[in-house]
């Protein structure tokens, strides 16, 4: 009761993060599934911290205020750790934000990945696809227009736009719940999940096939690698299968730029750069991976994929992806293909 009383007041901003010991700001409402994660993670990572962690949620539009807030007022708190998720990323780089994740130290990041499917059978090649998208989706969209529509010349943004009007239907503002029913009944063309919805929601829908998935961040080389989840589905390997080359071009380049920024830190946890605390959380951080019940946890609701801890070398992977090229094609993409206001920062290029 305790517990369930701090965490409510936490959630409330009633209490203060010293009265409340270690608190994760989660830029969501609960229920939501970051919120999930967070909650679970707060769970687990408070046995081994030997303290409380609550849950404190800051909503906003396109999850953006409660991480704006972390990094305006909240960051210098040091029990203040903040919960930030892929759509975060690729506002980190198409929206503005006040948020700068190379003002933070990270604690770690689960390698994640999404899922995609599409109705057994359908044929890429052909007929107009109705696809429910939002925010967080900018990725899965770029991929699902190029194996739609092939190769395109030079693999443009501008050729790419061309195809994808002629073959896609982008149907913004459809909630989770009307996506499912709507792909089930073939009112949608796709599926897009995370594993573990994936693996709850669509696995046994009949006449349903996982169409692609992105691949996690190989951080030894450097690279894209198949998700050990599920094998022989990267959508490099599947696009090769359908139009027999790989990927490649401008499209593609605006790709992996916001994918790795999406999946890389989908799931991550940030405190402020010099935190007197960062040692004691990653410490805490690698028992509760290695601790089978907590890890089997984490997994049923997360899938099993492995933690990045090595924030430096993380960022400067995602940092690398960054050239103004790519950005431009990424906003312009995002502001032509889904009508999301997208703007370009070239203060991400320094």
């Amino acid at each position: 009761m305790k517990k369930l009383l701090i965490t409510l007041l936490a959630s409330a901003g009633i209490m203060s993060a010293a009265q409340a010991d270690y608190t994760l700001i989660v830029p969501q409402a609960p229920g939501k599934g970051t919120s999930v994660w967070a909650g679970i993670i707060a769970k687990n990572l408070s046995k081994f911290l030997d303290e409380p962690v609550v849950i404190r949620h800051i909503p906003g539009a396109r999850d953006i205020p409660g991480f704006n807030k972390f990094h305006n007022d909240l960051r210098m708190d040091d029990k203040t750790i903040m919960v930030a998720h892929g759509g975060n990323g690729v506002s980190y780089l198409l929206d503005k934000v006040d948020y700068n994740y190379f003002d933070y130290e990270l604690i770690g990041s689960m390698n994640n990945d999404i899922v995609l499917g599409k109705h057994a059978g359908a044929d890429e090649k052909s007929g107009n696809w109705k696809i429910a998208g939002g925010s967080g989706f900018e990725p899965d969209g770029a991929a699902v227009a190029m194996l739609l529509c092939g190769p395109q010349g030079s693999g443009s943004v501008a050729e790419y736009l061309k195809c994808w009007r002629e073959r896609a239907s982008w149907i913004n503002g459809v909630s989770g719940g009307e996506k499912r029913l709507g792909f089930k009944n073939k009112e949608f063309d796709v599926a897009r999940e995370s594993p573990a919805a994936w693996l709850k929601f669509y696995k046994d829908i009949e006449a349903n096939e996982l169409w692609f998935t992105h691949g996690i961040l190989d951080l030894a080389n450097k690279k894209q690698m198949a998700d050990p989840n599920f094998p022989g589905t990267q959508f490099e390997d599947k696009y090769k299968e359908l139009w027999g080359e790989y990927p490649t071009g401008d499209l593609y380049n605006a790709y992996q730029l916001t994918r790795n920024w999406r999946d890389a830190i989908q799931k991550s946890l940030w405190v402020n750069k010099g935190n007197p605390n960062t040692q004691k959380l990653r410490t805490a951080l690698a028992k509760m991976i290695a601790d089978p019940e907590s890890s089997a946890e984490i997994k049923k609701l997360a899938g099993d994929y492995p933690w990045i801890t090595d924030g430096p070398a993380l960022l400067a992977i995602l940092k690398s992806l960054i050239t103004e090229k790519a950005l431009k094609d990424a906003v312009k993409w995002n502001q032509e293909a889904y009508g999301f206001p997208s703007v370009f920062k070239p203060e991400l290029l320094k």
